[in-house]
């Protein structure tokens, strides 16, 4: 009896140093898995600073580029020859603004968009004086993992508004094509009314890639997205909002 009870015993004691060390291996894989939950990713890492501190934006062209093109490079105030946050290219063809290409520094990623139905602010009607003020952004219809994406790359080329300013800029998602138009406001009387005032410009954008890198490293970087050409057989798909 005696002899019995001592093997029990060692049994039991076994049996709870066994389920000791798997209880504690099972904490250590929780806590691993929790740390590497909270690890940023790439896209943290890229924009930890958005909305932080305001961006500095470098805008640049094609060689000897039209009257045009200029016009449109001047939508973004001042070429900063430190700490730009984004290097932006604009692409021209005869004369009209056709693309443009997003470099966010010093890490990435690249966005590279086509332009189209570009109209510039003195060819709209009744064109309003354009605010200096930092816009207020409106972003439609970007609701899938890519949409987000394109939203971050957007938004982070402004800086934070204040809360008086009266400058709005939209860009509205229609079948993957962004729709930028850009107005200022003013409260009518009892301020129960808006009225809106376009300033131009007004373009339509479409993405067609994104890199990871910057444009100096493009060639070794990877594709995070690419539009081919046998997507156009899923005319139902949306990128921007599936």
């Amino acid at each position: 009896m005696i002899r019995r009870q001592a093997r029990l015993r060692r049994e039991y004691i076994y049996r709870k140093s066994i389920e000791d060390r798997e209880r504690t291996i099972q904490e250590k894989k929780q806590k691993l898995k929790h740390s590497l939950d909270g690890l940023t990713t790439n896209v943290d890492d890229e924009y930890k600073w958005g909305g932080v501190e305001d961006p500095k934006i470098m805008v640049t062209t094609s060689r000897d580029p039209s009257s045009k093109l200029k016009q449109f490079a001047k939508l973004v105030d001042a070429c900063r020859s430190n700490d730009v946050t984004d290097l932006i290219i604009v692409h021209e063809h005869r004369g009209v603004p056709d693309g443009f290409v997003v470099c966010h520094l010093p890490y990435g990623p690249t966005a590279y968009f086509t332009l189209s139905n570009v109209v510039m602010r003195h060819d709209i009607p009744d064109c309003g004086t354009m605010s200096e003020a930092y816009p207020h952004l409106i972003f439609n219809n970007f609701t899938s993992k890519l949409g987000n994406r394109v939203k971050s790359i957007l938004k982070f080329l402004f800086p934070v508004p204040k809360e008086d300013a009266r400058r709005v800029m939209t860009f509205s998602n229609e079948e993957d094509f962004i729709s930028f138009r850009h107005h200022v406001y003013k409260k009518g009387e009892g301020g129960r009314t808006i009225e809106l005032n376009e300033v131009g410009p007004r373009f339509e954008m479409k993405l067609y890639q994104i890199v990871l890198g910057t444009l100096d490293t493009v060639s070794s970087s990877d594709v995070e997205w690419v539009y081919r050409p046998y997507m156009n057989t899923a005319k139902k798909r949306k990128f921007l909002t599936d």
